[in-house]
């Protein structure tokens, strides 16, 4: 019995000997980041590598569309917003202090089974053409589309019904502003791509990220791209025709042969500026995070344009 006693003892002597000299807890610090889905993919991975060399550092991130980024950020529930469209003036004057880290685009999706692809992939769509579906109701048949009077197929528009990059940048492609755009509402940029992908009828628009397969580099789902005929000459010419891979998106966004809009540069948004622990992470961001844009299926900012946003945030 006696050695039982002693036994556990020397146990609890121990035990209160190693948490006595182990030392501090490391401090868990935190950044909260909510807000664009097209920049939600590029922060996820940015929050993965930033934590590794960083395991005292948290980094939530979460998905909502650049309404709800911007929201939150100005209200103070995150850190940080992520925003996909142009910061208003009026934002500025709440105390919204912006950062670029990264460019996309947002591209026109039909379902590849649409009664006339065979067409739109030859010929494209005008940008009148696009106005009179998402904004007029003018151009209401597929077959009118493209010039093929058999085709009487109804054409579906979808929306998105949140407050969205993607949406405010495809609408002022197209001169408007979001609440502009008439089609049926879709949350979200995994949801637009989905209805697009079951209706053989629809079109819409997505984020590069949500329009094209991560792993295949293929359009994601049913979709397929809807080439913009830029010189309106009533075909997708040789130096148009760049939407059938993400890559080949990629290098036309870069080089300017896609045009902006609806190409982008998004955003970090805070409230007057960055915390110590979350001014660090956006350093790392602008500097070492920028190896993983590529990898990551986006475009990475002219390093001029990185070096102002770096001496900016000082």
């Amino acid at each position: 019995m006696k050695k039982l006693f002693y036994l556990v003892l020397v146990l609890v002597l121990l035990l209160a000997f190693f948490h006595f000299f182990r030392g501090p807890e490391i401090e868990q610090k935190s950044i909260k980041v909510s807000g664009a889905w097209a920049l939600y993919p590029m922060m996820v991975k940015w929050a993965e590598e930033y934590q590794k060399l960083n395991p005292d550092v948290r980094v939530d991130v979460s998905a909502g569309g650049a309404g709800k980024g911007m929201a939150d950020a100005l209200s103070g529930l995150v850190d940080m917003g992520m925003v996909s469209r142009d910061i208003d003036p009026s934002e500025v004057q709440k105390g919204a202090y912006a950062v670029k880290v990264v460019k996309d685009a947002v591209i026109p999706a039909v379902n590849k089974n649409n009664p006339v692809a065979n067409e739109i992939s030859e010929k494209g769509l005008k940008k009148n053409q696009f106005k009179d579906m998402f904004l007029y109701n003018n151009l209401t048949k597929w077959g009118d589309a493209v010039g093929n009077s058999e085709v009487s197929t109804k054409i579906m528009v979808y929306v998105r019904s949140d407050s969205c990059g993607a949406g405010e940048v495809w609408a002022k492609y197209l001169g408007v502003k979001q609440e502009d755009l008439k089609g049926i509402g879709i949350y979200g940029d995994p949801g637009i791509a989905e209805a697009v992908s079951k209706d053989k009828n629809g079109i819409g628009f997505n984020n590069l990220n949500f329009a094209y397969d991560s792993n295949t580099g293929l359009p994601v789902g049913d979709l397929m791209m809807v080439p913009i005929d830029l010189n309106e000459n009533g075909v997708v010419d040789e130096d148009e025709n760049f939407y059938l891979e993400k890559q080949d998106m990629i290098n036309a966004i870069a080089t300017g042969k896609y045009p902006s809009p609806p190409a982008r540069d998004l955003y970090i948004v805070t409230k007057d500026g960055f915390s110590e622990t979350s001014k660090d992470f956006i350093l790392w961001i602008l500097a070492d995070g920028q190896k993983y844009v590529t990898e990551t299926g986006y475009i990475p900012l002219k390093e001029d344009i990185l070096q102002e946003q770096i001496a900016e945030i000082g």
